[in-house]
């Protein structure tokens, strides 16, 4: 047969499962991917997209179901862009997880032998997140508090329920969604850039118990949230801090540029691996509590710190891995952009007692050169980067710093994959990698790989 064409109607085998959730089938070599679909499965598909090379389809009918596929719990599945793998059991997630990570490392990074570790498995499959982010939409007269539909910025699902957050969450959720239509609070409207209620933005300390509820607006009208503010933390005795950041710009962030408190204090205390943190409304901390345990432990391991290193932490956040590190060497110097997220790693640090780090504001393709200009050697290197990896003056400066182990925590293997290959391009041997499932039912892979300086 000729190549299948838009608006065809196939049936195909679903044999793989691809980066990002799509299953993969193929007809006489045609890749076809599909939302939905799952690994053994044998489906009647629309194709809704047709390129040269592959197309995309939706499916009409499952003509034969895979022993992996199961009900998803969540009413809001399939039309909500949040977890698109609930419907597949979670071994098999686990699997292709890993599978993903094998892959990428094979295909992009070129990288000779290594250990690939067997996943960690997340302890929690459900309420695991200890922060969400809802996006406030819709009129006064019918307000949405929820999440984007599934492929489009344009529509936001009202969401009651989330089952990715604990139920304390959910309560604030639902007390925020009450206020917000009793009181007739205005939304904001991206055409007009006029309203004012923009992002509910919510967490919770999971070993602690406290939650925060950060509203943020488009403009800083305090006298009109506080009564929010007051009904959350009667309802919700949990409540420690109800924040307000400004955000009247057009860009659809929920981070502000100015931040006013509106009831308790400006932070929540969390509590990971024998340490306290202050974590502040837009600052970064691992969003899900359990896993960042065995996550940091495992970077650790890879650090195999004696006592009289020097580490740099690069990307280094509210200092999580700084501060837990900083027990076993002599010296930690942090580097992150995000001046919240320092100025909550200086505070983390003073309250736990901890004075042999160094927190330093900025880009780290700017100070680490500056760290090496300066004199400073380390042994040890921990990274940390977006997803888009390092920048590639971050990873020359690496390179130049030349620490003897590297300690590199991905949440994307394909950037991982890249970065390696460049670090093992500048004399670095990939030794083993571990994949953690740091966020059961969607299709993000978190790993940490160990990499050592030839001698």
């Amino acid at each position: 047969m000729g190549r299948p064409k838009r608006g065809d109607t196939l049936s195909l085998s679903i044999d793989d499962l691809a980066f990002g959730g799509e299953g993969v089938g193929r007809v006489d070599g045609y890749v076809v991917f599909v939302r939905g679909a799952v690994p053994g499965d044998r489906l009647r598909v629309r194709l809704v997209d047709a390129r040269p090379r592959f197309g995309r389809g939706v499916i009409e009918a499952i003509e034969t179901p895979s022993p992996d596929r199961v009900e998803a719990p969540c009413p809001y599945f399939g039309r909500c862009g949040g977890c698109r793998l609930q419907h597949i059991a979670y071994p098999t997630q686990l699997a292709y997880k890993e599978k993903q990570v094998a892959d990428c490392l094979e295909r992009i990074g070129g990288l000779g032998a290594f250990e690939l570790r067997p996943i960690v498995p997340a302890p929690e499959l459900y309420g695991y997140r200890n922060k969400m982010e809802f996006t406030v939409a819709g009129s006064v007269d019918a307000p949405a508090i929820g999440l984007h539909e599934a492929d489009r910025y344009d529509s936001v699902l009202d969401i009651e329920r989330c089952l990715l957050q604990p139920e304390a969450l959910n309560a604030l959720l639902a007390e925020t969604r009450s206020d917000v239509r009793a009181r007739r609070l205005r939304v904001w409207d991206p055409e007009t850039g006029e309203g004012l209620l923009r992002f509910v933005m919510l967490r919770a300390g999971r070993r602690t118990g406290e939650v925060m509820v950060n509203v943020v607006a488009g403009a800083p009208e305090i006298d009109t949230l506080a009564p929010l503010a007051e009904r959350l933390r009667a309802r919700v005795p949990a409540t420690v801090s109800v924040v307000l950041n400004v955000n009247s710009r057009k860009a659809s962030v929920a981070v502000g540029t100015e931040e006013h408190l509106l009831a308790g204090r400006d932070h929540i205390n969390e509590s990971l691996g024998g340490l306290t943190f202050q974590v502040s409304a837009n600052s970064f901390f691992q969003t899900n509590t359990e896993q960042a345990e065995r996550l940091f432990g495992l970077v650790e391991e890879a650090c195999e710190l004696r006592g009289g290193e020097t580490v740099v932490d690069l990307y280094s956040g509210t200092g999580a891995i700084s501060l837990l590190l900083a027990r076993r060497c002599r010296w930690v110097y942090g580097i992150e952009v995000a001046v919240t997220a320092v100025e909550d790693a200086v505070r983390n640090a003073r309250a736990n007692g901890i004075d042999n780090c160094t927190f330093l504001f900025g880009e780290v393709r700017h100070h680490l050169p500056d760290l090496i200009r300066k004199g400073v050697k380390a042994e040890v290197v921990v990274a940390d980067p977006p997803r888009a990896g390092f920048h590639p003056k971050a990873l020359r400066a690496l390179l130049a710093l030349a620490p003897a182990r590297i300690a590199y925590v991905s949440c994307n293997p394909a950037t991982l994959a890249r970065d390696a290959a460049g670090l093992a391009g500048g004399g670095y041997r990939l030794e083993w990698v571990q994949p953690v499932d740091m966020f059961p039912h969607t299709p993000h892979i978190e790993a940490v790989a160990r990499l050592t300086r030839a001698a």
